[in-house]
């Protein structure tokens, strides 16, 4: 369903009616007003100004008696004389209105004209009451005004949800790519919606309130729309911030008058996306219980719970902060059933693919099943971008058709970032990211339970000087504690292979110190990896908001605080030693890997594995899955599932 089917907000337009010319005064009023007024002026002035000579009344009278004058006209109602002398030229004076006894005989033996013009009552009130027109009509326009926003003030509590007719053609199931768990769950919802009197007949009651959960860019606003297209019922679309403004209540006023407007259609869906900026837990500590968002919160939860029957009435919600949501809201009787929209699986992000790539020249080398599989952890949205980060790649390069090589630019530019080429480094530097991209290539290559290596570069790319990938040949869903010990000695490849080099460390390990110890941290605190700790979670620090948790607190004391301390340090000193005796037992493959680097600046997994065989031919067992390596797929990127990136850069 297309926006431009969707019927404009109740009171949104309302004031612009007014002062738009519906009952209201046109724009071009005010014109009309001011050409008036000059064509008027303009009238007098060109009356006024004419080819007459003017001259004093004693001249006229001088004239007059010497017979210079052929003809005169006297205007006994303000003095104006008008004529002609005997050379032809006119003439203009003003004499005074009662003329003396000589003056009038001199007019009567001359011959001087008496004008005495008759007095029109317009042309008297006219003067008068065009300034008392102009005021009399400004004052209206701006009561006009006035009213119009009162309008706006009067209309603030309306909802501003946008109502979607069911008549036109909707979004549907079939719209929605891959996400069949998800469809199953809502499909109770549309046949409720369809056929109601099923649930009536046996006593079986649907839930009030749908809650969608999931990572941003899942799609969870897409599947709402497809529920209201299954159905055939009108669609209310709002988002949290709607409900929000600077006058307290009107939160509240909206919610109200959303339900009330969902109650006249009968059968309806109302989608509140991003609901926690309203349905935030209460009592946090700030603002009390008048504060405008749990005044909010309050008439949400009074209107699902049941004063009115809503009967055909579900409510979808979507979040990607569920912990933070208020208890009474996911209660039974509100929103008491939560679909989880995870990250799309292989499948799934095989059918969004050939949704997204639909409308657009794909090649005949492009291969979607690779390219599913080489974007784990990518989101709808992020294979959106993919495909047309791909078809850009494809217009600068001048090319009439989507090539694989785009799809592998483009992964890398959203992993990554822009290619720097440009970015000027010394010998010195390029050698020692050279060699810390070896050693984090060469310990992913050796150990066992390492994920195989996809690609090694040494092209600085967005904020990394040089990028080590690696490719999972599964998607991980959980994490053995022998897998992660090997990923910390793969991070700590680069720092080690400096110091084996060039007897000294730089900033270059940076980026795999931080991602190296919160991932030691993690576990010791959250998973129960210490046999000192023993199998206790302190967990992690929520975020504060609301003014909840203002004074964080520990739930564990200082000793406990100091053997965690020195669990973490542990962990991370054995990865060290660890990752120093399998560099130093592969230095031959080091030296070799870094130079291929210094030559080639990027090479693929399968090399780094045919280069550590060179050097060292049958003395250490290799990844196992470095076959996998070989011929994985040109796009690859590790899963970022728990917090485990697998991405490891350079950064100085």
């Amino acid at each position: 369903m297309s926006p431009e089917n969707a019927t404009p907000p109740s009171g949104e337009n309302g004031s612009r009616s007014r002062l738009g010319g519906d009952g209201g005064w046109p724009r071009w009023t005010i014109f009309v007003l001011l050409a008036v007024v000059g064509g008027a002026v303009l009238l007098q002035f060109i009356a006024s100004s004419s080819t007459s000579t003017s001259i004093n009344y004693g001249d006229f009278i001088s004239k007059l008696s010497g017979d210079q004058v052929a003809e005169a006209t006297f205007d006994n109602s303000n003095g104006h004389i008008s004529g002609k002398l005997d050379d032809g030229s006119s003439f203009t004076t003003t004499g005074p209105l009662q003329l003396s006894d000589a003056d009038q005989s001199l007019f009567i033996d001359k011959g001087v004209t008496y004008d005495t013009p008759s007095q029109s009552i317009w042309g008297t009130l006219i003067p008068l009451l065009l300034p008392v027109l102009l005021l009399i009509g400004f004052f209206m326009w701006m009561q006009k005004r006035a009213s119009g926003g009162m309008g706006n003030i009067m209309s603030i509590g309306r909802s501003r949800a946008k109502t979607y007719d069911a008549e036109r053609p909707a979004t549907t199931f079939d719209d929605v790519a891959g996400y069949e768990g998800v469809k199953t769950d809502v499909t109770e919802v549309v046949d409720f919606l369809k056929h109601p009197e099923k649930f009536s007949e046996i006593g079986a009651r649907i839930p009030k309130g749908v809650l969608l959960v999931g990572p941003p860019g899942t799609g969870k606003t897409l599947i709402a729309r497809a529920v209201a297209g299954e159905a055939g019922v009108p669609f209310l679309s709002v988002t949290g911030s709607d409900f929000m403004e600077m006058f307290v209540g009107v939160g509240a006023s909206r919610v109200r008058d959303l339900f009330q407007n969902a109650r006249k259609l009968g059968r309806a869906i109302i989608f509140i996306d991003e609901i926690d900026s309203i349905g935030r837990k209460r009592g946090a500590g700030l603002g009390g219980g008048h504060d405008e968002r749990e005044q909010t919160l309050n008439q949400m939860l009074s209107e699902m719970d049941g004063f009115e029957v809503s009967t055909g009435i579900v409510m979808i919600a979507a979040t990607n902060r569920p912990d933070i949501l208020d208890p009474a809201l996911l209660r039974p009787g509100r929103f008491d059933r939560q679909v989880v929209v995870p990250l799309p699986e292989l499948d799934d992000r095989r059918r969004i693919l050939e949704v997204h790539v639909k409308h657009k020249r794909i090649a005949p080398d492009v291969d979607l099943d690779l390219v599913a599989r080489g974007t784990p952890g990518m989101s709808g949205a992020d294979l959106s971008n993919l495909v047309n980060e791909a078809a850009l790649f494809a217009v600068r390069s001048g090319e009439s058709e989507i090539h694989r090589r785009n799809f592998e630019e483009a992964r890398d530019r959203i992993l990554m970032g822009q290619r720097r080429e440009s970015m000027a480094l010394s010998d010195l530097e390029k050698e020692a990211i050279a060699y810390h991209e070896a050693g984090h290539a060469v310990c992913a290559a050796v150990l066992p339970t390492a994920d195989p290596l996809h690609k090694v570069t040494i092209i600085p790319s967005g904020m990394a000087l040089g990028v080590t990938m690696q490719l999972p040949t599964e998607e991980r869903h959980i994490y053995r504690q022998d897998y992660i010990e090997d990923s910390l000695v793969v991070r700590m490849g680069g720092r080690i292979a400096e110091s084996l080099v060039f007897d000294v460390v730089s900033t270059g390990a940076n980026n795999d110190l931080v991602g190296a110890t919160e991932l030691a941290r993690k576990m010791v605190r959250e998973w129960g990896m210490s046999n000192r700790v023993g199998p206790m979670a302190w967990g992690q620090q929520g975020q504060v908001f609301l003014g909840e948790d203002l004074m964080h607190s520990r739930d564990y004391s200082d000793d406990t605080a100091r053997v965690i301390d020195e669990e973490v340090e542990r962990i991370l000193r054995e990865a060290q030693d660890r990752c120093r005796e399998l560099l130093t037992e592969n230095r031959n493959g080091l030296d070799l890997v870094a130079r291929a680097l210094l030559e080639h600046e990027t090479i693929d997994g399968g090399e780094v594995t045919r280069l550590l065989e060179l050097a060292q031919p049958g003395s250490t067992s290799a990844n196992p899955n470095r076959a996998a390596a070989t011929s994985a797929p040109s796009l690859g990127e590790p899963i970022d599932v728990g917090s485990l990136p697998h991405t490891d850069h350079t950064e100085l």
